[in-house]
């Protein structure tokens, strides 16, 4: 199958980077549906940062068409296609197991998107999962994507953001253990935080947005009987500076009954302050449509919400709506 023209002039639609992720998950299934979506590509021009031949080698596994535009050069690329990095061999890795060496491949897809985002070459980037397992077996010190496009970037302030039509959740941390959690929620911290979200929440929905900020401890702290009073210490000092501020925020609240349908129907997102307390309600509700957003950035980052999948990996069985929506927002965000 052909999936554009060789005659046809360079496109003025937005490029973007859409990295194959960890080769031994369902990455490389996933960025194929991607190229096999005709309205999609009426969108935007996406270009797969990845290896030729294993996609090649997934397309036949899957059954789906294989594209016949593929460079080594970006400059080069007009049409969806793929950028060609010759990351990894398909005798380095086994298709649903990650490994040092696949790892590897993922980080240099990602680090090549990154570059090519900050040297104009395309215009966002929307990743593929990568294995944060992976990623320590090759040695590379980051727990996952936001962290290496950070520090890729020398972005200090930043943040992860989970969106769909009828739930958002931020986080104030991220891939840490839930040990660490307490110690790094500091007043500038969650404020920080705070006005990523209400930046990027005035940029999505054109509206000066409405924020739920969470608790950390049962029941909010309960005044400070339980936990050790990180609410009043940290979190309602970072709520009422954001206010201060013309923010529209309120909390915190109880985590177990703050998603509950009444609240998330006049919420624009909510503020959490760890991973599961929002992922949890998120993945629950919106996993099929939801779309990840590094905040902060001075490039635009979207992302999967889901993992490597290495249990259909390679199967032809794997979901691409989320890299869809992904690349779909993206999209959008070049254009505002």
């Amino acid at each position: 199958m052909r999936y554009y023209d060789r005659t046809m002039p360079e496109s003025s639609l937005a490029r973007i980077a859409v990295t194959m992720g960890d080769p031994a998950g369902i990455g490389p299934e996933i960025c194929l549906r991607l190229l096999d979506e005709k309205d999609l590509l009426q969108e935007c021009v996406p270009i797969i940062f990845g290896d030729a031949a294993i996609l090649k080698q997934a397309a036949s596994h899957c059954g789906l068409p294989y594209p016949d535009n593929i460079s080594t050069d970006i400059k080069s690329i007009h049409a969806p296609g793929i950028l060609d990095l010759k990351t990894i061999a398909m005798n380095d890795f086994e298709p649903g197991v990650a490994s040092a060496k696949t790892g590897h491949s993922a980080y240099t897809c990602l680090t090549a998107a990154i570059d090519a985002a900050l040297d104009g070459s395309i215009d966002a980037i929307a990743t593929a999962p990568l294995n944060k397992l992976a990623l320590n077996k090759a040695n590379i010190q980051f727990p996952g994507h936001t962290e290496i496009l950070a520090d890729r970037t020398d972005t200090s302030n930043y943040c992860m953001m989970l969106t769909s039509q009828n739930l958002t959740c931020s986080f104030v941390t991220a891939h840490v253990g839930y040990s660490d959690v307490p110690d790094l929620l500091t007043r500038e911290r969650i404020l920080d935080n705070i006005k990523l979200t209400h930046q990027a929440m005035k940029r999505l929905r054109s509206h000066e947005p409405k924020l739920v900020i969470c608790g950390l401890n049962p029941h909010a702290g309960e005044q400070g009987l339980f936990g050790n009073r990180e609410e009043e210490n940290a979190i309602i000092p970072a709520a009422e500076a954001a206010r201060d501020l013309g923010i529209d925020i309120e909390g915190p609240f109880p985590p177990d009954t703050v998603f509950l349908k009444s609240r998330r129907e006049t919420t624009d997102a909510f503020v959490c302050m760890y991973h599961d307390q929002g992922h949890i309600p998120f993945k629950a509700l919106a996993f099929e449509e939801g779309v990840n957003i590094t905040l902060g950035l001075p490039i635009i980052r979207t992302s999967v919400d889901h993992g490597t999948a290495l249990d259909i990996a390679w199967k032809g069985s794997a979901d691409a709506n989320s890299l869809c929506e992904a690349v779909r927002l993206a999209t959008r965000l070049t254009t505002e």
